[in-house]
């Protein structure tokens, strides 16, 4: 499972000693791997306390980036603790879910796909 935390991040200072950037993606990194794609979806989702996002996949490489809370993610069986300041890569065609620790705090998420060539329209509603 791919999750990587800001806190293990060094930042480093660009556009001429203005910004301080965390690098959570080195450019180009993921170019092989998405080539032929195209921006999919940008949306933020919160899940309740208590809540689950449905297992489910679609074929599009998904980001999630934690903005609050806790919860555990599940990528093809695997379990994994995420939180605030990470962000999770899922493959496409995997299937995955989200849900918080806590039956009484959420997750709110900022999410983004990038659609794998050639796949058709997804229907988000019921997949």
């Amino acid at each position: 499972m791919d999750v990587r935390s800001i806190e293990a991040k060094a930042p480093v200072v660009e556009h001429n000693g203005t910004v301080p950037v965390w690098w959570m993606i080195e450019s180009r990194e993921f170019k092989d791997i998405t080539d032929g794609g195209f921006l999919e979806l940008v949306n933020e989702f919160e899940v309740p306390g208590g809540g689950l996002v449905d297992p489910h996949s679609h074929p599009t490489h998904e980001f999630y980036y934690v903005m609050s809370g806790k919860g555990i993610m599940t990528i093809d069986g695997e379990d994994r603790q995420i939180s605030q300041g990470d962000l999770v890569y899922i493959p496409p065609d995997t299937v995955h879910s989200l849900r918080p620790v806590s039956d009484h705090a959420p997750i709110h998420c900022f999410c983004f796909a990038i659609g794998v060539k050639g796949s058709g329209p997804i229907n988000y509603t019921t997949h």
